[in-house]
């Protein structure tokens, strides 16, 4: 019997109460026109009802591909775990299916990508469940608030610490879900998957295993379906034997708002003068000041925001390739891509399946990483998952639990405060405005890193702003470096919500850094 179904006969197999496994970053490897599908159905027939969704990282966006909102329908999700959501600007509409969890009509839960990846993991090897330092002092620490974003996943806790071998860990059940709705290029008769123009396979493999051990459904969303035997064996990243459907969408895009980029996939090589540099303003000082903490031969995470630049400062100083980036997608190398392309790599050197890369961030594996913060607080600790007041404008977590939880040394990057209007004037940094929001606080909204574990552990740790550098030091937050222009007292201390410690011996930020021209950048 042929594996090859329309989208709607694949998701009429798909049972109430079901645990449903997505495999997607956003718009990559987003297995949309499945879950439209899903959601038209219970648009008609009111079923399935009371599903568990799993989504290591976000299915869908708030940019052209719905994902989990097609069906994030009252009633149709009881419980979901997720390593990130959907966001978008604050002053849109939230997704669907973040009005489901404000308005606390099923159980929401923000784990680390990582830790998803592993559970499910679990499941497919029929293991208990994971025992990991990975969130300890974080969010989603039980002695915190266990990973739970509403009420009513307050009241059905996950994660429990428990004591091992002499030692405090976090214990994560294992996942088994009746189905998983994965995403290929090209499938041929059998359900061999290919993934020729796709920009990662995340954990295709993974959740495809998972489902199949557990008993449960494997559907396969993909380009185009070729002859059975036509595919060579190296290239296929997820065999036959474990895919029950297959779902043609020839739509289907790339990633978010991207029809098909092959530099994207790897299949060809964009010349490095094809990448747009970033502008000469505030942000790309903090760049350059970011990338003056590398060392050549390192390989170095990086994450959304400011540090997402760093690349290109390096392409335009002429040291490309001298760091490999590697980021939690499974791009290796290449140049990480910016906007609604993040979590992608123009010319990459490999594509490594996200559970490995997220083994390999666990464990501290890695070099350096540069990630963004929202505020700071006294101790050292960074949020970056929660924004009270406009809460889908944030993502959560997704990897930055795992990422920095061994991380040897961490750069994180972001404007000192929130609103300031500022330029730079003959090597100077000038603010014409202050801003209205302090981002160093006392105590941030929800702990994404604990500075207090930081410290505890040696990991190095520095924050970079337009306006000063700043280091965890075992005394405190230690501002070590000001920009020029800049008043230590007005501009800095003044305009912390709590206190910063001085270094004795002070210095001021390279005037390189506020130069227009390359600024001669050495590792």
């Amino acid at each position: 019997m042929s594996k090859v179904k329309s989208a709607q006969e694949a998701v009429g197999l798909v049972r109430e109460g079901a645990m449903v496994a997505v495999n997607a970053s956003s718009g990559l490897l987003c297995p949309d026109a499945v879950l439209k599908a899903l959601g038209e159905r219970f648009e008609r027939e009111g079923a399935p009802r009371g599903l568990t969704t799993i989504h290591p990282i976000a299915a869908g966006d708030m940019f052209g591909s719905p994902g989990v909102d097609h069906i994030a329908f009252p009633g149709m999700i009881s419980r979901i775990i997720g390593g990130s959501y959907p966001s978008g600007p604050s002053n849109a509409e939230p997704p669907r299916i973040w009005q489901r969890i404000l308005a606390n009509d099923l159980a929401a839960y923000n784990l680390p990508s990582g830790v998803v990846f592993d559970m499910l993991r679990e499941g497919a090897a029929q293991r208990p469940g994971v025992l990991t330092k990975v969130g300890m002092d974080t969010f989603v620490d039980p002695e915190l608030e266990g990973g739970a974003m509403n009420a009513v996943a307050r009241d059905a806790p996950i994660v429990r610490r428990v004591a091992f071998e002499g030692e405090d860990w976090l214990y994560f059940p294992a996942l088994r879900p009746d189905v998983a709705i994965i995403r290929a290029t090209t499938a041929d008769e059998n359900g061999n998957l290919t993934f020729e123009n796709e920009g990662a396979t995340l954990g295709a493999m993974e959740m495809a295993l998972a489902a199949h051990n557990c008993g449960g459904l494997v559907i396969a969303q993909v380009k185009r379906v070729a002859a059975q035997g036509t595919l060579k064996p190296h290239d296929v990243r997820v065999p036959g034997i474990l895919v029950d459907v297959i779902v043609e969408a020839p739509d289907q895009l790339q990633t978010t708002a991207t029809v098909y980029d092959p530099a994207i996939s790897g299949e060809i090589f964009r010349p490095l003068s094809s990448f747009q540099m970033a502008a000469f303003n505030p942000g790309k000082v903090i760049a350059r000041r970011v990338a003056q903490e590398l060392k050549s031969g390192w390989a170095v995470n990086i994450g959304f925001g400011i540090s997402a630049n760093v690349p290109r400062i390096l392409i335009e100083e002429g040291l490309h390739g001298a760091v490999t980036w590697v980021i939690e997608q499974g791009p290796v190398g290449g140049v990480p891509l910016l906007d609604f392309k993040f979590g992608c790599a123009s010319n990459a050197e490999a594509f490594v399946a996200s559970p490995h890369q997220f083994s390999y961030f666990q464990a501290g594996g890695f070099d350096c990483s540069l990630l963004s913060f929202l505020e700071i607080d006294a101790e050292g600790s960074v949020n970056v998952s929660r924004l009270a007041a406009t809460p889908h404008r944030t993502a959560g977590a997704g990897g930055f639990v795992d990422i920095t939880a061994r991380a040897r040394k961490i750069v994180f990057s972001g404007n000192f405060n929130a609103g300031a209007k500022m330029r730079i004037e003959d090597g100077r940094l000038v603010i014409d405005r202050e801003g209205k929001v302090a981002k160093i606080v006392p105590k941030v909204d929800q702990v994404s890193f604990s500075g207090r574990r930081a410290v505890a552990q040696g990991q190095e740790v520095s924050y970079v702003t337009e306006r000063c550098v700043l280091r965890l030091l075992p005394e405190g937050l230690t501002v070590t470096e000001i920009a020029p222009g800049i008043d230590l007292q007005r501009d800095v201390l003044d305009q912390a919500a709590t206190p910063l410690r001085v270094a004795e011996d002070l210095r001021e930020m390279d005037a390189a850094l506020f130069a227009e021209d390359p600024m001669g950048l050495r590792l």
